[in-house]
């Protein structure tokens, strides 16, 4: 089992996980924020921690692999999100993901030409920002700490094995 240093930093990390979901569908459906695909993708990896984290206090099994999880987890995160903000920034060119409607759905020629005529959200245009920052960028810095704390917890489950 962890320490109580490493199950409080969890809990953080699940409660930080569960806010984020809940501002980005605030900011989304209350606030009237449109997200870009790539937004969206990027609530994904917050999804994926509150289940493993519950699943770390639940099952009580596995929690180096599940730690390990985490940590790749939040490693897509980062990834994305650097993504993502290279395309705000100008360093990167639109991927066709950024375009996309739906990923399951078959597209007939009706519903392409539907898609065409409406406005789509690019993912180089940020229309949220807190402190001047877009959300992308906050996204990044919080995926390096809790890549960061994953790591030393996962160090410390290290030792104490």
């Amino acid at each position: 089992m962890f320490n109580i240093k490493a199950e409080f930093y969890l809990k953080i990390i699940f409660l930080f996980s569960f806010i984020a979901l809940i501002s980005a569908f605030f900011i989304e459906h209350i606030l009237g924020h449109q997200p870009c695909n790539l937004c969206l993708i990027e609530r994904i990896p917050y999804g994926l921690s509150i289940m493993i984290i519950m699943a770390i206090f639940l099952i009580k099994k596995n929690q180096k692999s599940l730690v390990l999880l985490l940590i790749f987890t939040f490693i897509f995160s980062l990834i994305i999100s650097f993504y993502h903000f290279g395309i705000e920034q100008g360093f990167f060119e639109e991927s066709s993901i950024c375009g996309v409607k739906s990923f399951t759905e078959s597209i007939t020629k009706e519903d392409l030409l539907k898609q065409l005529s409406e406005k789509t959200i690019s993912c180089r245009d940020v229309t949220f920002r807190i402190f001047g920052l877009s959300l992308t960028s906050i996204n990044i810095v919080i995926s390096l700490l809790f890549i960061i704390t994953l790591l030393k917890i996962f160090n410390e489950y290290e030792k104490n094995q």
